[in-house]
């Protein structure tokens, strides 16, 4: 039997890929609360505030317990449902936002802290319409504080996968 090299190459490449997607990554499915390191109750995140008169915008002002960041979560591959404040959308869908516990954050309310809040950019875009609706988002969770114009937030994700959250 006379084998060329390209089919040995393509029969080489198959056998490293193929144990690569028998063993794809299971996400790890989280809560708001498991982004807040072990032994940090909500209770002790919650800042006072102070009323900014010129925007009459309420904003908390948070102590350092609101950057404090689950070390398990810096690159884990994870799974978690919550609310989206789009940032970037094209004709497609949003590509990149920010994930909020719940509806209106940001928005009608006070930001919540950093720690509370996941910024999220997609592979592919979400559809426009479907922005009210809780979402489950999977993908490789970072440790990343920024500030963005709805808030600060604590970490920030590249969403594998999304789908719409049944309850």
């Amino acid at each position: 039997m006379n084998v060329s090299r390209r089919h040995l190459m393509a029969t080489g490449l198959a056998g490293i890929a193929l144990p690569q997607i028998a063993f794809a990554k299971n996400a790890t499915e989280i809560t708001w609360d498991d982004l807040l390191p072990p032994g940090l109750p909500y209770s002790e995140i919650i800042g006072e505030g102070e009323m900014n008169e010129a925007t009459d915008t309420w904003r908390p002002i948070f102590d350092d317990n609101a950057t404090k960041l689950n070390p398990a979560l810096d690159g884990a591959y994870i799974k978690m449902p919550g609310y989206i404040i789009p940032f970037d959308a094209t004709t497609a869908g949003v590509t990149s936002f920010v994930l909020v516990p719940y509806v209106g954050a940001c928005l009608h309310t006070p930001p919540p802290p950093a720690n509370q809040l996941v910024f999220v950019k997609t592979k592919t875009p979400w559809p426009g319409d479907n922005l009210w609706d809780p979402v489950w988002v999977t993908g490789q969770m970072q440790h990343a504080i920024q500030s963005t114009e709805v808030g600060d937030t604590g970490y920030e994700m590249v969403a594998d996968h999304m789908e719409v959250y049944e309850w």
